[in-house]
């Protein structure tokens, strides 16, 4: 899976959970200011990418970090790198 397929498929699939407009979800756009979410939106956001993706995302430093859709596509490219998926 390339990264752009991994791009696509985390703005689809987070598209269709929050009910988004894909011509909104570039990577500046801030998760909570831009697209709406809020703090109990982050755990489905979670369940959506572990199902999409097929692994577990524990409490791990990187998730607090996560502020733009561009830091999400950079933690699931990292995460399945570090896979080896």
């Amino acid at each position: 899976m390339t990264e752009q397929e991994i791009v696509e498929k985390i703005n689809s699939a987070l598209a269709e959970e929050f009910e988004l407009d894909l011509a909104d979800m570039t990577p500046e756009a801030g998760i909570y200011e831009d697209l709406g979410l809020d703090s109990l939106d982050t755990v489905d956001m979670v369940i959506v990418l572990e199902g999409e993706f097929g692994f577990k995302i524990r409490e791990e430093e990187e998730i607090r970090k996560i502020r733009t859709l561009g830091d999400i596509h950079n933690f699931v490219m990292a995460k399945k790198k570090a896979l080896g998926a």
